[in-house]
């Protein structure tokens, strides 16, 4: 094999040499070729580039360890990935006309948008809800409005992610109670919650809680849940919106995993077994437009994943070492000069995530530069992946780019530029006191003004942005939330107030703040508040009057 590969050396030299002299003929464009990541990307790759590679150790086959090829046997050959759209804005009614809308599409899995107020805990009435009531997302005050959006909706029929992080002990408690008055037992609930704090310290902001009682508050989901919710999927640990704050691939590859093993470690802290709660962990990454380097990065992730839960964490249970994730197709690529633009670019970066072996799939809509998206743009998004999986043939075969040698030395740069980045991490205690340093934010902040830098110089086209212009019509006929949305949920929520009993209500909150003084689960205590109609801003206050709130750490100047 030796003498094989230096002969292919010597010929893949002589190739190189004849081609750099016909360069004055043909000279190559003047770019410099790296991705994203700032890999460099070679004229020609060849089984040099992978000679040090195992095809068993490294690559293996699929639904086996270190799964690069892909979590399940068979991928898609035996069932598509769910195709699960995200969803969400104004009223709960609203909400679900658009949820049922979306199923009689064929869209197979639910995935719920909350509000900003939602998402840092505040009631729609609150002074901090003034403007953003039900504009990024479905606002939801108390379990009435859970209720509501999912009424005719058989919750044992249906898997739900719900992006929501600080307060998601809340949402997932009102999720198991509305299942439960559908005579849903929770053993029968499928779905996931994002529930990933530490990227929103870096990357996003809606936190409440500081980084200790927020991870306590997570680590009492993971044991609840794997009592008594089995099949819930305890938290989504997001790549995606690092990615969407300017990470790059590697950094989001990085960044996320070595949140996972923070919450891991914290688990275990807990007095947690790694089986216990691993199977159940889940992650989220995004498709961004480097087509290759994003399935590359896929395949890595998975790669690491499970050499750390192996190695590091002694997980024996093979789903404890899998990465099943969820995918979006990047919403910061979308532009709102000639957004049909955007159907081709949300069709390649699916294709992305579907070559790269994703377990669900959001595509985002051609109008989402411009306002909340339409049913129409909605339609032809979730059409886009109804036309990869039964058109193209993708789905035929197993991980068809497999053997590729670009995709395998990518594979492996991505894998090991990523594990230096953890062991950096690591080095700094672990990725709590990384981001309480500010490092995680500040390598993003880099990589997001490197990134717009060569947009604004020219020297990443963006079609229809910075090349290939054209004079356009302002948009009409864009859709808003009508500002009277705020002024009926608040009506709907003293309506709730009215007619709830306030000793119950007092009486599970006082519950609450005892047990979020001492060390008791909290899962329960939360359960029992919701179901007597205490609201999210009630119970979040209460966690607030215990825990303190987090105050973000400036990286200015560091």
């Amino acid at each position: 094999m030796q003498n094989i590969n230096q002969g292919l050396t010597d010929a893949l030299n002589n190739w190189t040499e004849g081609v750099e002299k016909r360069l004055g003929k043909n000279p190559e464009r003047k770019q410099n070729f790296v991705n994203t990541s700032g890999i460099p990307v070679n004229r020609l790759y060849t089984p040099v580039d992978i000679a040090d590679t195992d095809y068993l150790s490294d690559i293996n086959f699929p639904g086996e360890y270190p799964y690069t090829r892909g979590v399940q046997p068979t991928m898609y050959r035996a069932r598509h990935w769910t195709m699960r759209m995200y969803a969400g804005f104004a009223t709960a009614e609203e909400s679900n006309r658009r949820y049922k809308f979306l199923l009689e599409q064929g869209q197979t899995g639910l995935s719920v948008a909350f509000d900003l107020p939602t998402q840092i805990g505040y009631d729609s009435d609150s002074e901090m809800a003034i403007g953003e009531v039900g504009k990024v997302g479905v606002a939801i005050d108390s379990l009435k409005d859970m209720e509501t959006l999912f009424d005719g909706i058989p919750l044992d029929k249906v898997s739900t992610s719900m992006t929501i992080n600080a307060p998601a002990a809340v949402l997932l408690a009102m999720y198991i109670a509305v299942a439960e008055k559908q005579g849903v037992p929770p053993e029968k609930l499928t779905g996931t919650i994002q529930n990933d704090i530490l990227k929103e310290y870096s990357s996003r902001g809606t936190y409440i809680f500081p980084p200790k009682p927020s991870m306590r508050i997570i680590t009492d989901i993971f044991s609840y849940c794997a009592k008594s919710v089995p099949s819930w999927n305890t938290i989504s640990i997001s790549g995606y919106h690092i990615r969407e704050a300017g990470s790059t691939a590697v950094q989001e590859v990085a960044f996320t995993l070595a949140n996972g093993i923070a919450y891991v470690e914290a688990a275990r802290q807990s007095g947690l077994d790694v089986d216990t709660f691993g199977p159940r962990l889940s992650f989220f990454f995004n498709a961004h437009l480097d087509f290759f380097e994003e399935i590359a990065k896929f395949r890595a992730a998975r790669r690491l994943w499970a050499k750390i839960m192996k190695d590091r964490f002694g997980a024996k249970n093979p789903r404890s070492q899998m990465v099943r994730f969820h995918t979006q197709t990047a919403g910061c690529t979308l532009t709102a000069q000639q957004p049909k633009n955007n159907i081709v670019r949300v069709a390649f970066q699916a294709l992305s995530a579907v070559l790269g072996g994703t377990q669900s799939l959001h595509t985002n809509s051609m109008d989402e530069a411009l306002c909340l998206p339409s049913e129409e743009a909605v339609q032809i998004a979730l059409r886009t992946q109804q036309l990869i999986a039964n058109e193209t043939g993708v789905a035929d075969t197993i991980d068809p780019l497999a053997g590729s040698y670009y995709v395998e030395a990518l594979t492996n740069e991505i894998y090991q530029r990523a594990e230096e980045y953890i062991r950096k991490i690591d080095e700094m205690g672990g990725a709590v006191s990384a981001i309480e340093k500010g490092y995680v934010q500040r390598e993003i902040q880099e990589s997001a003004y490197k990134y717009q830098r060569e947009i604004e110089q020219g020297k990443r086209i963006v079609v229809g942005l910075n090349k290939f212009q054209v004079k356009e019509e302002k948009p009409t006929n864009l859709l808003r939330v009508d500002p009277t949305v705020r002024v009926d949920q608040i009506e709907r929520l003293r309506k709730v107030k009215s007619e709830r009993n306030d000793n119950e209500v007092n009486n599970t909150l006082a519950a609450l703040r005892q047990g979020a003084g001492g060390t008791d689960n909290l899962m329960p205590l939360i359960l029992d508040a919701v179901k007597t109609y205490a609201t999210l801003g009630e119970i979040c206050d209460v966690l607030r009057g215990v825990f303190g709130e987090y105050q973000q750490v400036s990286t200015l100047g560091s």
